[in-house]
């Protein structure tokens, strides 16, 4: 029998990005992060400052365990007893050490969920290389794997998910409610992690950006109806915008960056602004620092009223959706050909960010 389908799978690796939880911590993690790219040190000693504006800590470990703890009780609820590890990409838990700890638990086929919802390198193939590291370091750390290997199987890309358009839509309605005049005229602003057009267009000749378009025009769809965002004769009135941008001033990255889109809005006598992550599932330390630091700093100066939608992380809405994919995988079925789904590092099945 084919090993990649049929038997079910026991256990579940909820993989993220990692971030550092004291400030002793914050520069080890920025230069295990930049590792290899060139980044220069002062410019980790700026970024280092903004952990350090919110105590030397990322919301984003904190965050990751209440999703986790969230989807537990969502599978228990349904009677599924898998059980959920905790690793990452850049720091502790580290994808190794969760996957070792699986292991030595018994488990040998494990489904991944990422807390990234996109296509794209950094968004899909990046985790796959993640996958795929973490078996290696397995294979050196306990030999028996060689001979009695593991199956990661990677949950596919999900932005494209009612229940995760509506769990978005469902934060701009409370972000609305919080502005100083939530009956008058808003503009909705939709963000997410700008990078280099030249990463862009290398997979899927533009993949991540056009998924991040076609989802922030499925949110804005659904606010129509509440008079949230006023319809045109050539559809929703609404902007989708980029942040976070790093990197020498020459290359170009997709824009337009967030501050320079609300200065623009300004000098149309725009008055009041909601801002909606959709790029990012929990609040990472880009969220927290460009949206609720910069941003409405910004934005005070401006004279535009303004109120930055949640990201989506436990909202009841998200949490049932990674269930209904645990469940719809675990038994060793599902769509393996899914955008985004591969087994140990593999790539994604249809090649869709190879």
């Amino acid at each position: 029998m084919d090993e990649s389908t049929g038997a079910p799978f026991t256990a579940v690796l909820f993989l993220s990005f990692g971030g550092p939880e004291r400030p002793e911590e914050v520069m080890p993690f920025l230069e295990n992060v930049t590792r290899g790219r060139g980044v220069p040190r002062e410019r980790l000693e700026e970024v280092a400052q903004h952990y350090h504006h919110f105590g030397g800590a990322s919301p984003i470990n904190a965050l990751n365990r209440d999703m986790i703890a969230a989807l537990q009780a969502d599978l228990s609820m349904r009677g599924e007893d898998l059980p959920i590890y905790f690793g990452n990409r850049n720091w502790d838990p580290y994808a190794a050490d969760a996957l070792e700890q699986c292991y030595r638990d018994g488990h040998r086929r494990i489904l991944v969920f990422t807390t990234s919802a996109w296509g794209g390198y950094s968004g899909c193939k990046q985790y796959h290389e993640d996958i795929a590291g973490a078996i290696a370091a397995l294979r050196e750390r306990e030999p028996a794997s060689n001979d009695d290997p593991v199956l990661l199987r990677k949950l596919p890309q999900y932005w494209s998910q009612a229940a995760f358009l509506d769990a978005q839509a469902g934060a701009v309605r409370r972000a609305v409610a919080a502005l100083p005049d939530p009956d008058g005229d808003v503009r909705l602003v939709f963000t997410a992690h700008s990078i280099p057009l030249r990463a862009d267009a290398a997979v899927g000749d533009g993949l991540y950006s056009r998924q991040v378009a076609q989802a922030s025009a499925e949110v804005a769809a659904r606010l129509v109806a509440d008079g949230i965002v006023a319809g045109s004769a050539v559809g929703v009135d609404y902007d989708q915008v980029w942040q976070s941008r790093s990197g020498p001033p020459e290359v170009p990255w997709l824009e337009p960056d967030v501050a320079d889109h609300l200065r623009a809005l300004a000098a149309r006598g725009v008055g009041q602004v909601v801002v909606a992550p959709i790029g990012f599932v929990s609040d990472h330390l880009e969220v927290v620092w460009d949206l609720d630091n910069e941003l409405a700093e910004l934005a005070g100066e401006l004279g535009l009223g303004y109120a930055r939608a949640d990201t989506v992380g436990t909202d009841p809405r998200f949490t049932a959706l990674i269930a209904d994919m645990v469940v719809r995988y675990a038994d060793g079925e599902g769509d393996l050909d899914a955008p985004g789904c591969g087994d140990n590092g593999a790539g994604c099945r249809s090649g869709c960010c190879g």
